[in-house]
């Protein structure tokens, strides 16, 4: 069955077209369920003014996914909304993976050098107990808690139960 997948990628991949080859993927198929995924990222306005509106766009991108996929290109790991994007799918419990898109052909013709792994920019740390994490994010070389999701770097991780057969409990 396929998954809701929610793309994250730095805009300028898709004015180069990098990122639309991966989010594309379907068309190459006979329809979306054998593609393996659906497609719920959301396009970026040029320019929007209101962060709350970003925010809530991301939002509502996420609702219903189970998977983030992050297409890294040259300059993804910096970007602000791609970091919350990241960040936010966390905390909502999907899984993420990352995909380097950079050797895949621009509307240019050419390639570009690999970018770093936003996923070695953002951290989390939980407390013993494991009631609290605390997000992070590195900066300038320097680890800070990041508090753009919810006012607050610390937060109650959800819980899942594991599925335990009886016999083991």
């Amino acid at each position: 069955m396929a998954k809701r997948v929610f793309f994250s990628f730095h805009y300028q991949d898709v004015i180069d077209f990098r990122a639309n080859v991966v989010r594309n993927h379907w068309l190459t198929k006979p329809d979306r369920e054998d593609a393996g995924f659906f497609d719920a990222s959301v396009w970026e306005s040029a320019k929007r003014t209101n962060p709350t509106a970003v925010k809530r766009l991301i939002h509502s991108g996420l609702e219903g996914t189970s998977v983030t996929c992050v297409l890294i290109g040259s300059q993804t790991y910096a970007r602000p909304w791609v970091r919350y994007e990241i960040m936010k799918s966390f905390r909502k419990g999907n899984r993420i993976l990352g995909v380097h898109i950079n050797s895949i052909t621009g509307k240019d013709k050419l390639t570009k050098y690999q970018g770093p792994n936003p996923l070695e920019y953002l951290g989390v740390t939980f407390s013993t107990s494991g009631d609290t994490g605390t997000l992070y994010e590195k900066t300038d070389g320097k680890w800070q808690e990041y508090s753009e999701i919810d006012g607050a770097a610390t937060y109650q991780p959800l819980r899942v139960e594991a599925d335990i057969p009886s016999a083991s409990r």
